[in-house]
């Protein structure tokens, strides 16, 4: 059967950028960005276009940082989407590789943060499960000094983000991916959990704060209802756009109220 054509919108770098100006992007600002490629219609060039137009929004002062998650690097025995079978456990343990930021692909974040990753002069913090990458002069500032013992906590690039007054774009996402909320996690009481992992030496396991989205989405819709958030649109994508310091501080009380178990 043949393909039927695209609905649109066409949308193309120049209209990228202007739209993101328009929004309230400034240039030299520093933005973590939470992404869905196909939530924007018809890209002209696509991951390739749409890291160009942030970068162009932005300008060569500009910082642009993206979640380079790799939650495949975990236990088989949690895995659930799919599930694997427990005979294939320790050899999954034994034989898979460890971290490596030049290496190691995105998973489960999209196309557009696997290009960043991939991109001329891109740099990538060190935590093997929970990474962030970042162009531009802010970037080794961000992503250096990520504790592997930290996934999203204070001695992650999200703390370094709200310290530095780091706005969040969310580009045809939801609150469901917005990592910021999870820094928030680190400052209510939470029950440690053990995270294993494939590590230089082999397998470890190494004590966690826990951290999950549920109800990140209910989050979200108080927080846009109590607190400034910019929203408008990028091609076909909804966009929301408000600081990272924000949204943590929301969070923290909103948490400690509202999910089950807080203290």
């Amino acid at each position: 059967m043949p393909v039927p054509p695209p609905t649109g919108p066409l949308v193309t770098r120049d209209t990228i950028a202007a739209q993101l100006r328009s929004l309230g992007v400034e240039p030299g600002e520093t933005l973590l960005v939470h992404s869905s490629l196909s939530a924007l219609g018809w890209v002209c060039g696509g991951a390739v276009t749409v890291v160009q137009g942030l970068r162009d929004a932005l300008g060569p002062d500009g910082t642009l940082v993206v979640p380079a998650q790799t939650g495949g690097l975990s236990d088989p025995a949690v895995w659930s989407n799919p599930p694997v079978p427990e005979e294939w456990w320790e050899t999954i343990r034994a034989a898979m590789p460890a971290y490596d930021p030049l290496v190691t692909p995105t998973l489960g974040v999209g196309v557009i943060p696997e290009t960043v990753r991939t991109w001329p002069g891109a740099l990538r913090s060190a935590h093997p499960q929970t990474s962030f990458a970042a162009l531009g002069p802010r970037a080794a500032e961000i992503v250096d000094r990520h504790d592997p013992g930290c996934r999203l906590g204070e001695r992650s690039p999200l703390a370094r983000l709200e310290a530095l007054g780091a706005r969040v774009l969310l580009l045809g996402t939801g609150y469901e991916t917005c990592t910021s909320f999870h820094l928030a996690e680190y400052r209510i009481p939470s029950r440690p959990v053990r995270v294993g992992r494939p590590g230089p030496n082999g397998w470890e396991v190494v004590t966690e704060v826990s951290i999950t989205s549920d109800r990140f989405d209910e989050l979200g819709h108080d927080f846009e209802r109590d607190r400034p958030v910019i929203r408008g649109g990028v091609g076909a994508a909804g966009v929301r756009l408000f600081p990272v310091a924000d949204a943590v501080a929301y969070a923290e009380r909103w948490l400690a109220l509202h999910r089950p178990g807080a203290e």
